[in-house]
């Protein structure tokens, strides 16, 4: 073989073991395990932004039912309020105190939404509810988005165990330490009793 031809192939296998060694060391991996939690996120602020703006639906069903009930009511608005003003960005998701706020938000909406519902339960109380224009609509919309953010919740923490595993795990944890600094990613954890579990508002609106 020519000593030309010698130098390119040789080259080539520098050039490809180089590139073989830096992959190994998580320089692909860690970014794009990364980005993935952080899509994942979006999905997350997504899916309680989307259960935020049917609240006011909600309270308004509400209000034409129960009345004097206004302390729940105001709960509720109260509560979205906060919910609504607590955003988590991307570089936030390894902050765990940002994310315990958040998540302590989100549970307080939560919470609220389940008062309001035990407070329509009594439907002999409020025997025009099951009456009002689009209340059947309304009640899927309620448990379909409970069901949405569940799912999305999930996956965000499939993810973010994803990239935890890919940091710390030989040999990518040498590129995510020497080259970006990756720090772990917090998982999302309700702090709702039974919030695995996606409310049924079922005779409760």
């Amino acid at each position: 073989m020519p000593v030309s031809q010698n130098f390119r192939f040789g080259r080539f296998a520098v050039v490809s073991a180089a590139a073989l060694s830096l992959s190994a060391c998580g320089i692909n991996s860690v970014p794009t395990a990364e980005e993935n939690a952080k899509a994942k996120w979006a999905d997350v602020q997504a899916a309680f932004q989307e259960r935020a703006n049917l609240i006011p639906n909600l309270a308004a069903v509400a209000k034409g039912a129960a009345g004097q009930e206004k302390g729940i009511l105001v709960g509720v608005v109260e509560a979205r309020a906060k919910a609504t003003s607590v955003q988590i960005n991307p570089g936030d998701l390894t902050d765990p105190a940002k994310m315990a706020a958040f998540q302590a938000a989100q549970n307080q909406l939560s919470t609220s939404i389940g008062g309001l519902g035990r407070l329509l339960a009594n439907v002999e109380a409020y025997p025009t509810l099951k009456s009002i224009d689009n209340y059947q609509m309304l009640q899927g919309q309620i448990e379909g988005q409970e069901n949405r953010i569940r799912v999305a919740l999930r996956d965000y923490n499939q993810a973010v165990q994803s990239y935890n595993t890919t940091i710390r795990t030989f040999p990518d944890a040498i590129g995510a330490k020497v080259i970006y600094g990756s720090k772990p990613m917090v998982p999302y954890q309700a702090a709702t009793p039974g919030a695995e579990v996606a409310p049924s508002l079922e005779g409760k609106l």
